[in-house]
């Protein structure tokens, strides 16, 4: 994956010095929006439980304004210890921007299929770790009179289909924790809205394009833009959420999804 060169005229000129936490920043979405951050002068801080190529060139690239912290959101003990390192880093700074977008997909298995460990574990990482990090950082944006929240969902958290039991309950949590986090602490400067992404070409949707990519194609055809987006596409709607013209967007939920939850 190219890496643009470093941007001197960004988009958002409001979001150039603040500070920023992304989850699942190694690849995909999360990557992008990393990128997309920095490109605009965000300091990031990212939690994954990988460090690949592409963004150990990010850690190369943007010294200043770019810091990794390996951590596995599904080991509680492991996420604090990291929220704990990232509140020393920050030190007087406060975190303006929280982008939960970590995830794991549970290979569409239906209940009758999932055990109660795996259950726990996708739970843990794609619901729980976000309520933890939001508890962890909310008080701080509370004090500032201001903050942003970007909580990841998925159009399984709107329609059955997009996942199995596990991954289509937590989505469809995510969604209505974010908009009782944006319905309890607008009035003090906070902002939560999700993101609800459709058929993405990202790692995590890798085994659709395996072989013959037989079912990418089918997916690309049942979905009324006639193919699949990409992760730059759901980062560009992640800055603007960030930004000050989304100011009184709360507890939204946008598809990008090419229109898939339309028919």
């Amino acid at each position: 994956m190219g890496i643009s060169r470093l941007v001197t005229q960004p988009t958002y000129p409001e979001l150039v010095g603040k500070t920023a936490l992304i989850t699942g920043a190694n690849s995909g979405i999360g990557f992008q929006q990393t990128l997309q951050l920095l490109q605009q002068g965000t300091n990031c801080y990212v939690i994954d439980r990988q460090l690949g190529n592409a963004l150990q060139t990010l850690l190369d690239r943007y010294p200043q304004q770019l810091n990794f912290y390996r951590c596995d959101l599904s080991q509680e003990d492991q996420l604090q210890q990291t929220v704990t390192k990232i509140k020393q880093d920050l030190g007087r700074e406060t975190m303006a921007f929280l982008l939960n977008t970590a995830g794991i997909l549970d290979g569409y298995r239906p209940t009758l299929e999932t055990t109660s460990q795996t259950w726990d574990t996708f739970m843990q990482t794609d619901l729980k770790s976000q309520f933890l990090l939001v508890n962890a950082f909310l008080p701080d944006m509370i004090q500032n009179g201001h903050g942003k929240i970007v909580n990841m969902a998925s159009i399984a958290g709107l329609v059955a289909g997009g996942g199995g039991a596990v991954y289509t309950a937590a989505k469809h949590a995510v969604i209505g924790y974010t908009k009782q986090l944006d319905y309890d602490y607008a009035a003090k400067g906070i902002s939560a809205n999700c993101l609800a992404p459709g058929a993405i070409d990202t790692p995590m949707n890798a085994a659709d394009f395996a072989g013959t990519g037989a079912m990418a194609k089918a997916v690309a055809q049942q979905t009324p833009a006639k193919r699949w987006g990409t992760a730059k596409e759901v980062a560009l709607t992640t800055l603007f959420l960030l930004s000050d013209g989304a100011d009184f967007i709360h507890g939204v939920v946008i598809p990008i999804d090419g229109g898939w939850i339309e028919q």
